[in-house]
């Protein structure tokens, strides 16, 4: 399936990224509730299933906040114009594009005394600014062939880190395998999976060739912290 994650925390149900098959996702691994969206980028792979958001709000017709970069935003909005722009069709999702570029606080659409904190880590895929994303102990970065300036410190003392790896060759827009175990082992996170390989990754093989603490993600791994 393609590459995102669903995150609980404090109460607090947050989406990252909604690729085409996100869907069959939320039916295969039980995803019932969205309290916001975390957008890392615009690519089709990772916002074309934003029209399924749609059953989550039949319940609660509290829109549901889509947090994204300024470039991102912008893409989104021009791509999806009759979610964001026009809504002329009363079917359309309700969504509400929340703009970042620093901390951030996501509430939860179900109690308004709930919270959780967010903080969008810089990285560059290619050209492009993306954002990873820390919640707590817990970090999540994809689509990256380099991070920012600082976003390393950001990232100390971490539990858990989802890191972006691609496949063993160089590749210009996304981490080789042996430049994300280089990144993870400066950031030190107790734990490390990788994501968003591709089908040339041999998962047996290429796990046994990782550090301890390091491992291959797969489809509904669940990582606790």
């Amino acid at each position: 399936m393609r590459c995102a994650c669903h995150v609980e925390a404090g109460g607090v149900h947050l989406q990252i990224d909604t690729g085409p098959d996100f869907r069959a996702q939320a039916l295969r691994f039980g995803v019932d509730r969205v309290d916001a969206v975390l957008f890392t980028h615009h690519h089709f792979d990772h916002v074309a299933g934003i029209d399924d958001l749609r059953p989550f709000l039949f319940a609660n017709r509290t829109p549901i906040p889509c947090y994204a970069l300024p470039e991102t935003a912008e893409s989104l909005r021009r791509m999806y114009g009759y979610i964001f722009t026009d809504r002329t069709y009363p079917g359309v999702p309700h969504l509400e594009i929340r703009v970042i570029d620093g901390p951030f606080t996501v509430p939860s659409r179900h109690d308004p005394a709930l919270g959780v904190a967010g903080d969008p880590i810089p990285g560059r895929h290619g050209s492009r600014p993306v954002a990873g994303f820390r919640i707590g102990r817990f970090a999540y970065l994809t689509d990256v062939n380099r991070l920012g300036a600082g976003a390393e410190e950001r990232l100390a003392g971490l539990d858990v880190l989802v890191l972006d790896a691609l496949r063993r060759e160089p590749h210009p827009t996304h981490f080789s395998i042996a430049e994300a175990v280089e990144t993870a082992r400066r950031i030190g996170a107790a734990r490390t999976a990788f994501v968003h390989m591709t089908h040339s990754v041999l998962h047996a093989e290429e796990q046994a060739r990782l550090p301890v603490g390091m491992e291959l993600g797969y489809d509904g791994l669940v990582l606790d912290c």
